[in-house]
């Protein structure tokens, strides 16, 4: 089963089965934000990535800088491990990733909890590539990704104990919207995508399209 069709089966799932008018209020918040969100302002194709260094679970720092001297990097912002599609999206990932690699590649995945919840995340996930910590959302503000959420989703995240405070760090309840972007080593955006319904996430196929692309022709092929 591919992302698509996962995401699809969780949601599917979620709708069967939540509290009555908990889907309802979800998919209205989302609507109210596509009509607010300037997604204009997020990093786009051609534009420069900015470059950070966030700690990894084990406090490591991590730097783009560095990582694209090996090779271009997919940098992928997801909202946190208490987000059951963006853990379905990291497996997915994940299971791309012996493919990305071989074109050069390398994922950093990046969201505002703190270190140890991030350590988790690679645990539960069997993750094999950088799971950074944006405390703050320092980061994902430079990209221009980040919004608070509404009264209303904070109340339900509160009764779902997913109180973000908690879980973050700080008081803001501000998360970056799902968002993947591949870095050429020059650190050109190749491909962005930025999305405010955070059901929906980037295909790894066309991440791997893209890095063909960037790694250009191969065995004498025009």
């Amino acid at each position: 089963m591919g992302l698509e069709e996962e995401l699809a089966a969780f949601r599917a799932e979620f709708e069967r089965t939540a509290p009555s008018g908990r889907a309802a209020l979800y998919s209205a918040k989302i609507e109210e934000l596509r009509g607010q969100f300037p997604l204009k302002d997020a990093i786009a194709v051609g534009d420069k990535a900015p470059d950070f260094s966030l700690p990894d679970s084990r406090g490591r720092q991590v730097s783009l800088t560095t990582l694209l001297r090996g090779g271009p990097a997919v940098v992928t912002f997801y909202r946190g491990g208490w987000c059951p599609y963006c853990n379905i999206q990291l497996r997915a990932y994940q299971r791309a990733l012996p493919e990305i690699a071989a074109l050069g590649g390398q994922i950093i995945a990046i969201s505002p909890q703190l270190p140890d919840r991030s350590l988790s995340v690679v645990e539960k996930n069997a993750l094999e590539f950088d799971v950074l910590s944006d405390v703050g959302n320092v980061v994902g503000r430079s990209f221009g990704v980040v919004y608070a959420l509404p009264e209303e989703l904070r109340a339900a995240m509160r009764l779902n104990d997913k109180a973000l405070p908690g879980i973050n760090g700080d008081e803001s309840w501000e998360l970056p919207l799902p968002a993947t972007f591949v870095v050429a080593q020059d650190r050109s955006v190749a491909l962005a995508c930025v999305d405010v319904d955070y059901r929906r996430r980037l295909a790894s196929e066309d991440i791997v399209t893209t890095l063909r692309l960037l790694a250009g022709p191969t065995d004498g092929h025009a």
